[in-house]
């Protein structure tokens, strides 16, 4: 081969190897990654770990029932709006976040216009470098930082860490909570469970007979014209999980037994109700709880009723 032809081949090479370079940062960037993957990249230790998929409960008329809560109302979230041109209840499309101890990491994906994000970032004398930006919270311990992940996937992490969103970069290939089929769902750790941290008033009783669960995970589901909460808990044994069901259907009733003591009916539009309604089942070394979520319970959690 003589020394011309030896050269254009050459090039050629170049050529080939760099397309093919091009294509795979192209092709990664476009690809959709699973909730599954996007979750390896979260800290999931002693972390409660909730998923959102904004795009069906906006298709169920949900995401409505925010428009006079306070998270529309509050002026610092409408400047953001109005400066960013983003708006969670239109723009985006899921949210996986885990709510760990040394902070809150999110993985949103959405449309994002980049920058009017660095501008907004810029104009309240935060700093972007590249595509990494960072900035003060509203107290010292929420530093929030945040990067495109993808196009339309952004790494956002909230915490006393300036660069905590950088953690969202590396993979993490140990095993996570499981992940249900449902548009929204909460892995809570069977610390937090035990510590019975931050549960609602009444959901207190229940929290003290998973304090022996290996983990427990929360759905919301669409039912029809209403919506269905399930319970799923994995324990030891399945001798643990029919005692485990065994406590939490006497624990419904003696909650419904209560409320009737102070001569007042469950009501479907709040927690009474709901808590009341629950039924629960061991199928094998499983715990399955079922309860039916009417509308208007929805309503006023989320409208702030």
């Amino acid at each position: 081969m003589n020394p011309n032809a030896r050269a254009w081949l050459l090039i050629l090479l170049v050529c080939v190897l760099c397309g093919l370079t091009l294509w795979g940062v192209v092709s990664y960037r476009s690809r959709a990654l699973t909730p599954a993957a996007l979750l390896e990249r979260l800290p999931t230790d002693n972390a409660v770990v909730a998923f959102v998929d904004f795009r069906q409960l906006r298709k169920a008329g949900i995401l409505k029932l925010l428009d006079g809560s306070k998270v529309g109302e509050d002026p610092e979230y409408q400047r953001f709006v109005k400066k960013t041109d983003f708006d969670y209840k239109q723009d985006l499309e899921t949210a996986i976040i885990s709510f760990a101890p040394e902070g809150k990491f999110m993985l949103l994906k959405g449309q994002f216009d980049w920058a009017s994000l660095k501008s907004y970032v810029q104009s309240v004398d935060g700093a972007c470098n590249n595509s990494f930006c960072r900035m003060a919270g509203s107290t010292k311990d929420r530093n929030i930082s945040f990067f495109p992940l993808q196009t339309g996937l952004m790494a956002m992490a909230v915490g006393q860490d300036e660069s905590a969103a950088l953690r969202m970069n590396t993979v993490d290939s140990r095993p996570g909570p499981e992940i249900p089929n449902a548009p929204v769902w909460l892995a809570i750790p069977p610390s937090v469970v035990r510590s019975g941290q931050s549960l609602p008033p009444g959901t207190q009783m229940f929290a003290r007979s998973l304090e022996r669960a290996q983990a427990v995970t929360l759905s919301l589901v669409p039912e029809g014209t209403r919506f269905a909460a399930k319970l799923d808990v994995r324990c030891a044994n399945a001798i643990d999980a029919t005692a485990l069901a065994a406590e939490l259907n006497k624990t419904t009733s003696l909650l419904r037994e209560l409320i009737q003591r102070e001569h007042q009916t469950p009501n479907p539009s709040d927690l009474s109700g709901f808590l009341t309604s629950g039924t629960f089942r061991g199928e094998e070394t499983r715990v399955r709880g079922y309860w039916p979520v009417e509308r208007s319970l929805l309503e006023n959690l989320l409208g702030g009723n």
